[in-house]
């Protein structure tokens, strides 16, 4: 009988050291459902660096939607924007703001 002495040689979840995936903080843009065919666009995640209202400013006179900044208490100062602007948000900030595409998640639908 051969003894099950192979479990020891290799952890599949064992931390392997070579982290080039430093934590980061992604941005999420999120698509809510509000009544009838009209949506929100959420923006969360931001880095503190940038000014959420000049931001905010700029995405509506460019997409020709209202928004404004909400304060949550989990997730911090979200932007929302009237309708759905996912792409355009993603476009503005990794044009614009030079921010990295694979930081940026898309959710909804």
């Amino acid at each position: 009988m051969s003894s099950i002495e192979n479990l020891k040689s290799f952890d599949p979840f064992a931390d392997t050291g070579d982290d080039d995936t430093q934590p980061t903080n992604y941005i999420h843009i999120r698509i809510q459902q509000r009544n009838g065919r009209k949506t929100l666009t959420t923006v969360q995640g931001l880095p503190d660096e940038y000014d959420l209202k000049k931001i905010t400013k700029v995405l509506k006179k460019d997409f020709a939607c209202n928004g404004n900044i909400v304060k949550d208490e989990e997730l911090g100062q979200v932007i929302q924007l009237q309708g759905d602007q996912r792409l355009k948000v993603m476009e503005f900030l990794t044009s614009q703001l030079a921010l990295q595409k694979k930081n940026i998640k898309i959710h909804g639908f």
